[in-house]
């Protein structure tokens, strides 16, 4: 949320701070831990498929072909698991950093033409009686031991997938983007977890559809595999880094001999009907509007495809969110409007994809990432006003979704793309005046929406840069409508993200332009808005050239620009930074993000 300004703010942070203990992915997805470990026959420097080579020795293991069938019941009883070669040697990060695990942990790996499959017998000195655990939804931690296991599927240090078990069989994964992985990722895959006499067991069958990796028929992944034990509060790690080190998927480890025979494919479909039935007192008594029963029938459809196994076609026709968890009831008695997370099922999936304006600091206050996509403008509240003179009102709370479509994908050599188009149908209301007149007005206007990203990483995941193009074309259907919002509004912006010194040093940033069009009246209530508060009487005036700085009545654009930039160090003991984060007293990207 940005302050009135008059100028540029210039916001600058300069902070020292310790070294933090480094917490896991699936703790902090921002800061995820990855290890490089200790005691498993490896290579002392080992190349990737991609060409790029590890810093330290880094352990791996193999992959072996199923030769039998596999339940996945937690129970490691199939012929299988006694061939496979185990990863071991796991590390603790904490609390003793460096020293070899309290307890050993044996994870082994297999595959057919279908799906992956993962054995896991975790080792306890007390037997069940060590195990700690607890039943919760899938994807939501709750207290107890777990396993996770991050894959690098490209091989290319640039983006991870994260599948997670605890000992009551309760899911939690992430991924398929970087830098980070995206806990908005809902994969369909198998877990199953037993607790015995020497501690617990996890089973895993991940099939190649729910995943993306390159083409060759014979690969070799990324991996680092994590444990938790509640008792001691103990992390551990297959591939070991310390506590002062930068991790990541450049750290991981190798999972070999991948031989994937069948590629991704295929549909899905899912189409629904809903019938409503609605009964009420009304709450406007004598509205034409409101009747004490009501009902109503909608039809629509999701569609995926799988192309390959790089690219995700998702489209969404007339779709219906009746049973998305509502938004928290929030008293906002400030000058902005309310952010609330994204909870619709098609814009969550993939999302970290589309996402722009990567931010990180040691101290943080009052600052807020560049944002350009907030996926909650698209089937907005309408924002049309409606005469005074009003009896009854009968609005829709909603712009309709007539359409819309995800492409997503990501390629060898850490390239990701991203691209959606939606359309929103015009929104009408049908009021009552104080006359008895029966009017309709056109609440919310037909609307295209649009955004494009592209991602590069390079040099083993030390160098990414990418870019994001957004657009919103409104059609009036009501001249009032024309004088409240723009016509259209673009916004392109840059990223970049570099690591240096073997990812102790860190150089960040991101740019970003803005431009929004429309009637002098729309472009004089941007203005006045409480975003920049152009007509304040003490501003200092600038002027309207390339960028607008000038109070201007009678202009028919608004443009502004805004950037990020930071530069840290980010392992060692001494850690510290410094940053800077601006925005330009005319950009405005309200339309299809949130400023």
């Amino acid at each position: 949320m940005t302050q009135p300004s008059s100028a540029r703010r210039v916001a600058w942070a300069l902070s020292l701070a310790p070294a933090l203990l480094a917490a896991p992915l699936s703790a902090q997805l921002a800061q995820a831990p990855t290890a490089a470990p200790a005691a498993l026959a490896a290579p002392a420097a080992t190349a990737t498929t991609s060409g790029h080579r590890h810093a330290d020795a880094a352990p791996s293991v193999r992959a072996v072909p199923r030769t039998s069938p596999v339940q996945v019941d937690g129970v490691l009883d199939e012929a299988v698991w006694a061939g496979a070669p185990a990863a071991t040697g796991f590390r603790q990060q904490r609390p003793n950093e460096g020293r070899p695990a309290s307890q050993n942990t044996e994870v082994r790996f297999a595959y057919d033409s279908d799906a992956l499959y993962i054995g896991a017998r975790m080792y306890d000195s007390l037997g069940a009686a060590g195990v700690r655990t607890s039943l919760t939804r899938r994807d939501q931690q709750g207290a107890g031991d777990w396993l996770e296991l991050n894959f690098d599927t490209y091989h290319d240090h640039a983006g991870r997938t994260v599948i997670q078990l605890n000992p009551s069989g309760v899911k939690w994964d992430a991924g398929q983007a970087s830098p980070n992985a995206d806990p908005a990722w809902d994969p369909i895959w198998q877990g199953g977890a037993k607790i015995d006499s020497l501690g617990w067991t996890a089973e895993f069958r991940i099939p190649w559809s729910q995943l993306k990796f390159t083409t060759d028929s014979v690969q070799s992944w990324g991996l680092q595999i994590w444990r938790f034990q509640e008792l001691n509060n103990e992390l551990s790690q297959w591939s070991f880094w310390g506590n002062n080190e930068n991790g990541g998927p450049a750290r991981f480890g190798h999972l070999t001999d991948l031989r994937i025979t069948r590629k991704p494919g295929g549909w899905e479909i899912m189409p629904y009907t809903v019938a409503r039935a609605s009964y009420i007192r009304p709450s406007q008594p004598g509205s034409p509007f409101q009747d004490a029963a009501a009902y109503d029938v909608r039809l629509g459809a999701d569609v995926k495809a799988m192309l390959g196994s790089s690219l995700t076609l998702a489209a969404t026709i007339n779709p219906d969110f009746g049973q998305v968890e509502v938004d928290p009831a929030v008293v906002n008695l400030s000058a902005f409007e309310t952010s609330f997370a994204e909870k619709r099922p098609f814009f969550v999936e993939g999302s970290g994809l589309l996402g722009f304006g990567s931010f990180s600091c040691f101290t943080c206050s009052n600052v807020s990432s560049m944002s350009l996509f907030y996926s909650r403008r698209i089937g907005r509240q309408p924002q049309g006003s409606l005469p005074f003179n009003t009896q009854y009102v009968d609005a829709p709370l909603n712009s309709d979704i007539l359409g819309a479509a995800k492409l997503t994908g990501r390629f060898r050599g850490g390239l990701e793309f991203g691209a959606l188009e939606a359309v929103t149908g015009a929104g009408r209301a049908r009021v009552v005046d104080m006359g008895g007149q029966t009017l309709e007005r056109e609440v919310e206007p037909l609307t295209n929406y649009f955004v494009g990203r592209v991602r590069q990483t390079l040099n083993g995941g030390n160098l990414s840069f990418g870019a994001i193009a957004t657009s919103v074309v409104r059609r009036f259907g009501y001249d009032s409508l024309r004088y409240q919002l723009p016509a259209h509004a673009e916004a392109v912006g840059v990223d970049w993200n570099a690591y240096f010194a073997n990812h102790m040093y860190r150089v960040q940033g991101n740019f970003a332009v803005s431009s929004v069009a429309g009637d002098s009246l729309a472009m004089l209530r941007l203005q006045r808005s409480s975003a920049r508060y152009f007509h304040r009487p003490d501003r200092d005036q600038g002027s309207n050239g390339l960028f607008s700085n000038l109070y201007d009545p009678s202009a028919t654009s608004l443009r502004g620009h805004g950037g990020y930039l930071r530069f840290a160090k980010e392992a060692g003991t001494l850690r510290g930074e410094a940053q800077v984060n601006y925005r330009s007293p005319g950009f405005e990207v309200n339309d299809m993000a949130f400023l």
